[in-house]
């Protein structure tokens, strides 16, 4: 790399943290949500009635906030699709499909990556 590249790649990456430095919280939080949004993941969402494990879905992209239609205020709830794992085995089964699905900001669920 010529002397000319890395000083212009050391200015880029100063400028940049010096940008992401100066937002708040909540904005840092949301660049990393888009970033992780464009990237993907392979989240998996478990929910749970009491100890006991009733549904799990795989290849979670993302999970979102339901926002009201006419105040645009957030709802009690998250939505987003996955594979519905019906025998609770973690893989994705030739029988088992893509569906939406809501849970509640009441309800008992686990969301993380896959380490699989």
């Amino acid at each position: 790399m010529s002397k000319n590249t890395t000083r212009m790649a050391l200015i880029a990456t100063m400028a940049a943290a010096s940008l992401l430095a100066a937002c708040t919280q909540e904005q840092q939080n949301k660049i990393s949500r888009d970033i992780q949004n464009w990237t993907g993941t392979n989240g998996v969402l478990e929910v749970y009635a009491g100890d006991k494990l009733v549904r799990r879905f795989l290849k979670v992209d993302k999970i979102s906030t339901a926002l009201g239609t006419d105040d645009g205020k957030p709802r009690a709830y998250r939505y987003g699709y996955g594979v519905l794992d019906e025998n609770l085995n973690m893989v994705v089964d030739s029988s088992e499909k893509k569906v939406y699905f809501e849970v509640s900001d009441y309800s008992n669920t686990v969301f993380f990556e896959n380490p699989h």
